[in-house]
């Protein structure tokens, strides 16, 4: 009886007897069930999309400068995440929030993400590995196989559906444009603040507003989050003959955290530098959670925070 049930099991239908090779599909079958196979090839495939275009002929190549460049480097590292997630699925969890970082970041470091199907692929990929869970291996004995249940309610619905769920939690909990609260008066000419490490929690982009000032209003972006850490912070006035600044080893912001700025530059976890402007390349619209920047430069005219600690702070003028 244990016999009959088998050849009529899953992959011994008229289409399997049909088809070439029954042994090794079979063995790759059975290797493809006990890792998250469908994950990883996404995300090698949005590696491979984002490498098309920077590996074009040299005069592409050329017009796109570190856009390229970064490219090639994302790429790269989403097909080695692709890989990890084949020959090392017990690295799975790990590998895919990695992926998921390098996905979203190259919207902002090339091509818009490989012109979304690069970034859209890793996504999904990332997504898939996250939610994967390994099952009992059909052909073991002594083990009866998983079978999902139809009406969505099995465990591995659930985990395919997770990664769904936070990123519409992660959405509906963003700030929309028009959420940033009124600004008071900022300064006629925005200072400069400088930091060797930022390190936000709960960063969001807010959109582009505009904060009054004596010479009219002043177009700005607004970054909001939870709290944020600045590392070597400094702030220089800009505005009038003499200068005057703050100075501090570190300085902490927690509770209702709002950053109205008119240029706001660094690099993404040390690696990749870009400029953020009201005018030029806006932020996203979430950023996703451990990301910090390092060599920050940024033209503030306002900040509100519920509390803000320092240490070593200190005034300096010239």
């Amino acid at each position: 009886m244990r016999a009959r049930l088998r050849r009529a099991g899953p992959g011994s239908g008229w289409l399997d007897r049909r088809l070439p090779l029954p042994g090794p599909r079979r063995r790759l079958r059975a290797w493809r069930r006990t890792r998250p196979f469908w994950g990883g090839l996404l995300v090698i495939l949005g590696g491979t999309e984002l490498l098309l275009v920077p590996l074009s002929p040299l005069t592409v190549l050329v017009s796109l400068g570190l856009g390229g460049i970064a490219a090639i480097g994302i790429g790269l590292a989403l097909i080695a995440a692709g890989l990890f997630l084949w020959f090392l699925p017990q690295t799975r969890a790990y590998v895919s929030v990695h992926a998921l970082l390098l996905s979203v970041l190259s919207f902002v470091a090339t091509n818009l993400g490989g012109f979304l199907l690069g970034m859209l692929l890793g996504i999904a990929g990332s997504a898939l590995a996250f939610g994967w869970t390994p099952l009992p291996d059909p052909d073991a004995g002594g083990e009866r196989p998983y079978v999902p249940s139809l009406d969505g309610t099995g465990p591995r619905t659930l985990a395919a559906a997770l990664p769904v769920v936070l990123l519409a939690s992660l959405a509906a909990g963003a700030p929309q444009p028009g959420a940033a609260r009124a600004a008071p008066m900022a300064a006629r000419t925005p200072p400069t603040v400088t930091t060797s490490l930022f390190a936000p929690q709960g960063f969001a982009f807010a959109g582009v507003t505009q904060v009054p000032t004596v010479d009219g209003p002043l177009k700005v972006l607004v970054l909001r989050m939870r709290a944020a850490t600045l590392t070597d912070y400094r702030l220089r006035t800009r505005d009038g003959d003499d200068e005057y600044g703050l100075a501090a080893k570190r300085l902490d912001l927690s509770g209702d955290v709002t950053l109205y700025l008119t240029r706001f530059s660094g690099c993404v976890e040390g690696l990749v530098c870009v400029t953020f402007s009201p005018d030029g390349l806006p932020a996203p619209p979430v950023i996703p959670p451990f990301v910090f920047m390092t060599q920050v430069s940024a033209e503030q005219a306002l900040v509100t925070s519920d509390v803000i600690r320092t240490d070593g702070l200190r005034l300096e003028a010239s």
